[in-house]
């Protein structure tokens, strides 16, 4: 009698695509990645409501039942299963994908839990940090050929404790055969510098030893990356003994395209003004309309720009791109406009500063004094001079180099989106541009207000990372019975 497994493999064999199950899928950029390398979605897993319904509209638009928020602590994988209507739990997923929440792991914003609970250590009480063991509950129940997980660096190091080896030390007893690294998306062809650790599994039943996709593009990445790097690894170095299933990064001395820069990006979608939106009345009276199309500006200059228009089922309208909208920032336009590409936080109060006075001048010049210490003049200072002190807040804001891949996006995009000025408009970046930072093609739509698709973005992995994992792991579960969704540039 054959096993689930065997069944499984044959099934693959035959040509027919392996079937993805997303967790912690948020709106969807592992399950992209996946998509355009020939796997069908069968379903997902998320919590955030926003987040459900974007990946429900974009993969199931036709079955509401996709687009439900689920919370995995309270869903056995038997009641996912009914729930998305996928027949025999063992035997309708072959792949499960996904990256536990990397809060609880991050370093950024370990001070907020520490708000919480005064223990200096509170970020390992948080219980976000225990949900890869729900991950793990549901390769057991599904049983998957292969499984994939994501989540930042620091999970090598969560209080001293390597998580993702235990991750691995669980998969083995399972049944399977795991390896994991860190890599970096942008030597992948995404135009951001953003550190992952990615680990793959396959059944033993497979005989084979998870490999990562090489490089396709080459970067001299800044030091803050190395460091960070360094830090997750700490934790494997202070191991007793070499770990079994950590793999060095692949290197590709043949990678000949340098990474794609954020100008390559994005400098086809039309220039927005904010002043002459505000004079028009079209910013910050109401709320934003992610549906509102924005034509392009020309017929994209760059690759990547054709990629983003052309991926294979999220094509772009003919017509123009939507999303390309904007915040309502009305005190910091002239020190946006004013910042040098590179400048952070400190440059950017130094320079509403030097506004202030020039502004007292003005007003000097106009005979409207103002005398120092007066309501008006401490009324004035605050409508110009943001309040955070800049000996603490140094990364808080930052303007994004044209030629230069953009720094990590965060989920903290849903708050405000500072840490990405745009290089020459003056303004921080719209939501369609985080996408585009992202690899999210131009044909996705988000599901939600303005800060609900920020923080949908943020918190995604780049697709076209996905893309190039999932190219690695269907060589290895199918060979080339499976296409891929060829795309056009």
């Amino acid at each position: 009698m054959k096993s689930v497994i065997d069944e499984k493999l044959e099934r693959m064999a035959s040509g027919s695509a392996p079937r993805v199950l997303d967790l912690f899928s948020g709106c969807g950029g592992i399950s992209l990645g996946f998509h355009r390398a020939g796997f069908h979605v069968q379903g997902a897993v998320e919590m955030d409501p926003d987040a459900a319904r974007s990946h429900g509209a974009n993969f199931h638009a036709k079955n509401p039942a996709h687009s439900r928020s689920v919370d995995i602590t309270a869903t056995s994988p038997q009641g996912l299963a009914d729930l998305l209507e996928l027949g025999d739990m063992q035997r309708c997923v072959d792949v499960i994908t996904g990256g536990p929440p990397c809060q609880a792991f991050a370093r950024v914003g370990r001070s907020k839990l520490r708000e919480v609970d005064s223990h200096p250590q509170a970020f390992i009480h948080d219980p976000r940090a225990q949900l890869f063991r729900r991950y793990l509950a549901y390769v057991e129940a599904f049983m998957p050929i292969a499984v994939l997980m994501e989540n930042v660096p620091d999970i090598l190091n969560h209080g001293g404790h390597n998580v993702a080896e235990e991750v691995c030390e669980s998969l083995s007893a399972l049944g399977y055969t795991p390896r994991y690294t860190l890599v970096n998306v942008a030597l992948y062809g995404v135009p951001q510098m953003r550190e992952r650790m990615f680990l793959i599994a396959y059944r033993n039943e497979l005989d084979t030893i998870p490999d990562f996709p090489l490089p396709t593009h080459f970067i001299d990445l800044p030091p803050g990356y190395h460091g960070s790097r360094n830090v997750a690894l700490k934790a494997l170095r202070a191991m007793p003994s070499p770990s079994r299933f950590y793999v060095d990064p692949p290197g590709n001395a043949d990678a000949t395209s340098p990474a794609v820069t954020a100008g390559q990006a994005l400098n086809d979608l039309q220039p927005i003004n904010p002043q002459k939106l505000i004079q028009e009345g079209k910013l910050g009276r109401r709320k934003a309309d992610l549906t509102t199309l924005a034509r392009y500006r020309g017929q994209g200059s760059s690759d990547y720009q054709h990629q983003m228009r052309g991926w294979p089922g999220f094509e772009a309208s003919e017509t123009g791109v939507t999303s390309h909208v904007i915040r309502y920032l009305p005190r910091d336009y002239r020190i946006f406009s004013r910042m040098r590409q590179g400048d952070q936080y400190p440059q950017a109060h130094a320079l509403s500063e030097t506004i202030f006075r020039e502004e007292l001048v003005r007003r000097r010049i106009h005979g409207e004094a103002i005398k120092e210490g007066s309501r008006e003049y401490t009324a004035l200072y605050a409508s110009i001079v943001p309040p955070y002190d800049p000996t603490k807040f140094p990364n808080k804001w930052r303007k994004m180099w044209r030629d230069k891949p953009a720094r990590t996006l965060m989920a903290h995009l849903g708050k405000d989106s500072y840490s990405h000025i745009h290089y020459s408009q003056g303004r921080t970046i719209s939501v369609r541009e985080a996408a585009r930072l992202q690899s999210f093609p131009d044909g996705f739509q988000f599901c939600g207000a303005m800060n609900a698709a920020f923080k949908q973005i943020g918190n995604a992995v780049p697709p076209l990372m996905a893309y190039q994992i999932a190219r690695t792991m269907k060589s290895r579960l199918v060979g080339h019975g499976v296409e891929e969704q060829a795309l056009d540039s």
